[in-house]
């Protein structure tokens, strides 16, 4: 017996339920049922035998086909629609050798493989956004409750402004929103064109019909609840490369939401802390770590999807003649390496995401690391018109004075620096006091976040991001 592939070098998509939506099983399941829809379009088009179609979905039960068999004839036809038609007609003809004409007849694998991996991407792509729903809710209910929870804004690894916690939620809600957005949009297509893609043989067998190769193509998509083609796309893959580019930027969101815990959660940071779980984050050497798993796996998911996309490109742009010659063939396991990944680290993110534990006290200790220079630029901006011509470079003289001193002296040599620059007629003791208040510059950040949720209202699930009634609530 063949060994399978249980995913033991990818733990990020190693599970059953990503097993049972894009393993070999998944696949044999969305090629025979292409076939059975196949069987009911010819029989309801009066070109097959009446009962036919009802024999061949008898036949094609997944479960009666050896999956790793099936693998291995492959080889001897490029693809394993082949081996596996050969079984599925053998097991029609034991049960009815009338019904044998119904399997396959006008059909080439390559519509047979295409259409099936369409069905098998929606079914995926469903369940997917169920979790991306569960994610985007959980985010929208962090954003509402710590709307008001200062943190530090980081750029280039150093401190820049303040910040709240609610609206870097609310910008995670945002990337992962907008990718499913463009994901569920994206259309997936019946494929049909016969052998060489001019659907010769549908147009004789249906020569005598009342119906044409175009209905019965539309019949199938119906009845597989894809698209419908308005041509075959053997050799135009737009469908595939815009699947695979929605599977990435949605992997890609969940990235952002990894790095950015990855680097929050550390002991020297400590703002955020992943869902804690039994047996999850330990170390084989050292008892006292808890790593962040969940992230670490996500983060390997965002570092693989770009590759398997690029790999679709690469692969439609040498699509030669009216049938490639191994570009095809490249497609299936980047194709559904992606869609493995997005089904597996997006299921992560929504536990992730629901069990996420907040630090406010942590974000506020780190925020005022920098002081009042974090303000640095409001009081520039509000100060400097009050002090003359040189009132920019006399402000910028004082930061630079501060930043010569030791950290531990800078707010308190910045602040006096600053009174002493500014004429306290000009500006009042209370006036400076407030200007160097963190929470008195955060700019236009709840009408971001309130924006961003007006965006996306289907993401939001029942949570709010009115901050009047979650105004300092904190998890963990």
């Amino acid at each position: 017996m063949i060994d399978g592939d249980f995913g033991l070098l990818s733990p990020v998509s190693a599970s059953p339920s990503v097993a049972a939506l894009t393993g070999d099983r998944a696949v044999i399941a969305a090629i025979l049922d292409v076939e059975a829809a196949w069987a009911v379009v010819l029989e309801e088009a009066g070109l097959v035998p009446a009962g036919s179609a009802a024999v061949v979905a008898e036949a094609a039960d997944p479960g009666s086909y050896d999956a790793a068999s099936v693998a291995e004839r492959a080889q001897g036809g490029g693809n394993p629609v082949i081996p596996l038609l050969g079984d599925l007609r053998a097991r029609v003809k034991s049960l009815d050798s009338g019904a044998a004409t119904a399997v396959h007849t006008s059909l080439t694998s390559q519509d047979v493989l295409d259409s099936a991996l369409m069905l098998l991407a929606s079914r995926a792509v469903s369940t997917l956004l169920v979790d991306v729903k569960r994610t985007t809710t959980a985010l929208a209910t962090l954003a509402g409750e710590h709307a008001d929870t200062l943190c530090v804004g980081r750029s280039l690894t150093q401190h820049a402004l303040p910040y709240t916690f609610g609206l870097k939620a609310a910008q995670w809600f945002q990337g992962v929103a907008a990718a499913a957005s463009r994901l569920s949009a994206v259309e997936l297509p019946v494929q049909f064109g016969g052998a060489g893609g001019t659907l010769a043989s549908a147009t004789k067998l249906t020569a005598s019909s009342q119906t044409t190769p175009f209905e019965l193509a539309d019949s199938l998509a119906s009845k597989l609840g894809l698209a419908t083609a308005p041509a075959p796309w053997h050799t135009n893959r737009l469908a595939i490369t815009s699947l695979g580019d929605g599977l990435a930027a949605l992997i890609d969101s969940f990235g952002k939401i990894a790095a950015d815990l990855l680097f929050l959660s550390r002991p020297e940071v400590a703002e955020l802390g992943e869902p804690l779980a039994a047996g999850r984050g330990v170390s084989s050497a050292m008892p006292q770590k808890q790593n962040p798993v969940l992230s670490v796996l996500v983060r390997s998911a965002a570092l693989q999807a770009p590759g398997l996309a690029s790999q679709l490109h690469l692969a439609a742009a040498t699509f030669n003649d009216e049938r490639p010659d191994g570009a095809w063939h490249s497609e299936w396991p980047a194709l559904r390496q992606l869609l493995a990944l997005a089904l597996g680290s997006a299921g992560h993110v929504s536990e992730l995401t629901a069990g996420l534990r907040v630090f406010p006290e942590a974000m506020r200790r780190n925020l005022e690391i920098s002081g009042p220079l974090l303000l640095s630029e409001g009081v520039m901006a509000a100060v400097a018109p009050l002090l003359g011509p040189d009132g920019k470079q006399k402000l910028q003289n004082v930061v630079d004075e501060t930043l010569r001193a030791p950290a531990a002296e800078q707010t308190r040599i910045y602040t006096k620096l600053l009174r002493e620059a500014v004429p306290a007629d000009k500006l009042s003791d209370a006036e400076l006091e407030a200007l160097l208040d963190p929470a008195s510059y955060l700019g236009e950040a709840a009408e971001i976040a309130r924006r961003i949720f007006a965006a996306y209202p289907g993401f939001t699930g029942s949570a709010t991001s009115d901050s009047s009634t979650t105004k300092g609530a904190t998890r963990g």
